[in-house]
C-alpha cells in the first residue's frame, strides 16, 4: 500500500531521491539472487520473466506474483535454489515496481530547494515530481517565490513583483532527457491524467508542474470556485498546458506537445487577475504603476505562449 515521508522542506527532493535509491539498491540486490536461479535452471522461466519486467510498474505485478508463488511452492534438494526462494518469499515487498514520487510546492521547487530539485533532474534516475504551483510561498505565510508573476502583490513583493515567473518546465525539459508536463485539472482532466501515466511510464526522471489557486491569491468567491479558476487562467492565456516526451525524440518526432490548442482570449487576460487579492490590490496601493505592471504580466504570458507555440511547431 501507499507510504509516505515527510523532510526538511528545503531537503525535500534528495530526501525523495533518497527514498528511491534505498529501494533501487534493494531491489538490484534481490535481482541479482534471482538471476542465480536463472543460471540454476531452477524456476527459470519465472525468475526470467520477473527479471525481464521488474522496472514496469503494470507488467511487473503478474511476474511478481507468479515467482512469489513458485518461490514459496518449491521443495526441490538444491539447497542455494531453496535459499533464493527464502528470501523471494521473505522480500516480497521488492517485487511489484513502486512508484515513487516527489511532491512539494512552488516556494521549494521553484525557490529554496531549486538546487536539490534539479540534481535530482540531472541524475537521470526513475523518480517522478509533483509540483503544486500556488506562485507563492503558501505553507509560510505567503511570501514572493520565483513562480510569482508580475504585479502580484505579496510578502517582500508589496509593491508588485517587478521580475517575470521562472519557467521552470522549459529548464527542465533543456536537459532533454526529462519528461515534463504543465497541466490544469479544471481546464483539461484528460490531459492532466495522460501527464500523470506517461510520467510514471517513463524510464528517467519526471516532473509535473500543476497551476493551483490558493487562499494567499485572494480569489473573488473564496476557494469553493478553485477548478473554475483553473480552467479561466488557460481560457485567458494565463496559464498552458503542454508535454515534453523525450520518448518521442527517440521516435523522431518533436518532443513537445502544446495541449492547449484554442488560442487564447486575451480580452479576458485583465478580468481575470482583476478577481484577485493579489492583483486587485496593487491598484489601490500603488496606482502610479500598477497599470505598467499588469500590462508586463500580460505580455509575459503572451510571450510564454508564443514561444511554446513555436515550439509544437519545430
Amino acid at each position: 500500500g501507499p507510504a509516505w515521508a515527510n523532510s526538511l522542506f528545503e531537503d525535500n527532493a534528495q530526501f525523495g531521491l533518497g527514498m528511491h535509491m534505498g529501494e533501487k539498491a534493494r531491489r538490484d540486490t534481490l535481482a541479482s539472487k534471482i538471476k542465480g536461479l536463472v543460471d540454476l535452471g531452477v524456476l527459470a522461466d519465472e525468475a526470467q520473466a520477473w527479471l525481464d519486467t521488474m522496472n514496469e510498474g503494470d507488467a511487473s505485478k503478474p511476474t511478481s506474483a507468479a515467482l512469489l508463488a513458485a518461490a514459496k511452492a518449491y521443495n526441490g534438494d538444491n539447497a542455494e535454489a531453496k535459499a533464493i526462494c527464502d528470501e523471494i518469499v521473505t522480500g516480497y515487498d521488492l517485487l511489484v515496481k513502486k512508484s515513487q514520487w516527489i511532491f512539494g510546492g512552488d516556494g521549494w521547487a521553484y525557490d529554496i530547494g531549486y538546487g536539490g530539485l534539479d540534481h535530482v533532474l540531472a541524475s537521470n534516475e526513475d523518480i517522478n515530481v509533483f509540483v503544486v504551483d500556488t506562485e507563492v510561498y503558501s505553507n509560510t505565510g505567503g511570501q514572493a517565490s520565483k513562480s510569482t508573476p508580475v504585479g502580484a502583490v505579496a510578502k517582500f513583493a508589496a509593491s508588485g513583483k517587478r521580475t517575470k515567473k521562472k519557467d521552470l518546465g522549459m529548464m527542465a525539459a533543456s536537459y532533454g532527457y526529462v519528461y515534463v508536463a504543465q497541466v490544469a485539472m479544471g481546464a483539461d482532466q484528460n490531459q492532466f491524467i495522460k501527464a500523470l501515466r506517461e510520467a510514471e511510464a517513463y524510464h528517467g526522471p519526471s516532473i509535473i508542474i500543476a497551476y493551483a489557486p490558493c487562499i494567499n491569491h485572494g480569489p473573488k468567491g473564496g476557494m469553493k470556485g478553485a477548478q473554475t479558476r483553473i480552467k479561466k487562467a488557460v481560457e485567458c492565456g494565463y496559464w498552458q498546458c503542454w508535454r515534453f516526451n523525450p520518448d518521442l525524440a527517440k521516435e523522431g518526432k518533436n518532443p513537445f506537445i502544446l495541449d492547449t490548442k484554442k488560442a487564447p482570449n486575451w480580452d479576458l487576460f485583465r478580468d481575470f487577475i482583476m478577481d484577485e487579492v493579489r492583483f486587485s490590490s496593487l491598484k489601490r496601493g500603488f496606482p502610479e504603476i500598477a497599470e505598467e505592471l499588469y500590462a508586463k504580466t500580460q505580455a509575459d504570458a503572451k510571450a510564454r505562449y508564443e514561444g511554446y507555440v513555436t515550439k509544437a511547431a519545430e
